[in-house]
């Protein structure tokens, strides 16, 4: 079990796990194939730093990008960046393309493309290569409090 289904579990999400085999440097138009399911539903977790070196996480479509100008703009920040793989993985406790809003080692925040929570719902990264889960997005306010921005391109 990762650290990430801990922490659903202990918050109560219903959550449904769904495997497949990771492609390296796949995506999630590879995870979406394999399950079969819109890529705007699969939901990518984005490590980030804003100006001072601070870590921030942006949850975004897997068929969109992050324009980092208006993530910093509606996160407050002078700049946001992508944070370095290595840095990532000692902020989150993940391996890229394993990465996970839940169960993070270090508690940081988090920014939801507005349009996510629109959705029925979405699969989000389980805590390991190969894992997605499907729960309903309002669970990332409910938990993670994700602050609903604008930042798709």
């Amino acid at each position: 079990m990762t650290a990430a289904q801990r922490a659903l579990r202990a918050h109560l999400v219903t959550f449904t796990e769904h495997e497949y085999r990771y492609e390296l440097h796949g995506g999630t138009r590879a995870s979406s194939q394999a399950l079969g399911v819109d890529e705007h539903a699969v939901v990518k977790t984005l490590v980030m730093a804003d100006e001072s070196r601070t870590p921030l996480i942006i949850l975004m479509h897997g068929d969109r990008e992050v324009s980092t100008r208006q993530l910093a703009r509606q996160a407050g920040r002078s700049a946001v960046v992508p944070c370095d793989p290595a840095v990532a993985q000692r902020h989150t406790g993940y391996l890229v393309g394993g990465t996970s809003p839940f169960g993070t080692r270090k508690t940081m925040a988090v920014f939801v493309e507005r349009s996510i929570l629109d959705l029925e719902a979405i699969y989000i990264n389980g805590g390991r290569r190969g894992l997605l889960v499907r729960i309903d997005p309002r669970d990332l306010v409910r938990v993670l409090g994700a602050v609903p921005v604008d930042a798709a391109q």
